[in-house]
């Protein structure tokens, strides 16, 4: 589903902001390829903070449809999508003339197999979840800016970590506990989208369940994480 409901038109503005040391992406659109809406929010507040603006993509189609309207100054995609794989979109990016000035995967994986898959499909960097540090998150996208769009002088970096919104993370939680109720569950794709949500919200519980569950669950193992994913959904509605 696209989020965006901007025109096309929308995203051709009569100004563009000039980077400073305090907001030093201002000017830039950065594409964000993401499943979770924990994830997105909380690149959105780090867009926010730096000065640029943020589309959101929440599956493959939906990002060659902004695709096919503009070129983002920057993309960050998710390597687990739920209709396919980011790399093959990094791939395709890569390869497009002209090139995103900055092409960034995300992944809650693995970290070492994750950055060698998306370095080696075309990627320019690599931000393991979760992204919280606006510091590390402002010099992974200035690294492969061309030197006249970055920021002239020296700049404040930021090192405290960003708080999403929590609701957004009790959707995640519900979404999760959707798709373990469809039948057969899309279990491979389930399985990332966990890692990353636990990763993000750092919950070492769900972590390690999403790390076990196999790839095909027996009806145990769903039990398990269906009644894990719903405690953690009722105890976040009760706050």
């Amino acid at each position: 589903m696209d989020t965006d409901t901007r025109k096309p038109e929308d995203d051709i503005p009569f100004f563009h902001p000039a980077p400073t040391p305090g907001r030093p992406l201002a000017g830039l659109t950065v594409l964000v390829v993401e499943d979770s809406r924990f994830a997105s929010e909380a690149l959105r507040l780090m867009c926010l903070r730096s000065g640029a603006r943020i589309r959101r993509a929440d599956c493959l189609s939906s990002a060659h449809r902004h695709l096919n309207t503009y070129r983002p100054s920057a993309a960050i995609v998710d390597l687990g999508l739920p209709d396919g794989s980011g790399l093959s979109l990094i791939e395709e990016m890569h390869t497009t003339t002209p090139r995103v000035p900055v092409l960034l995967a995300t992944s809650g994986a693995e970290r070492a197999a994750a950055e060698r898959a998306a370095l080696s499909a075309g990627a320019d960097g690599f931000l393991p979840k979760p992204v919280e540090s606006l510091g590390a998150f402002q010099a992974a996208i200035l690294a492969s800016l061309p030197a006249e769009m970055r920021p002239d002088g020296p700049r404040i970096v930021e090192t405290a970590p960003v708080h999403p919104d929590q609701l957004a993370l009790r959707e995640d939680l519900a979404h999760a506990l959707d798709l373990l109720g469809q039948d057969p569950p899309p279990t491979g794709y389930l399985r990332k989208f966990l890692l990353g949500v636990a990763r993000a919200s750092h919950d070492t519980g769900l972590l390690e369940t999403a790390r076990a569950l196999p790839p095909r669950p027996a009806p145990a193992d769903r039990a398990r994480l269906r009644s894990l994913l719903a405690d953690r959904v009722a105890g976040m509605a009760a706050v």
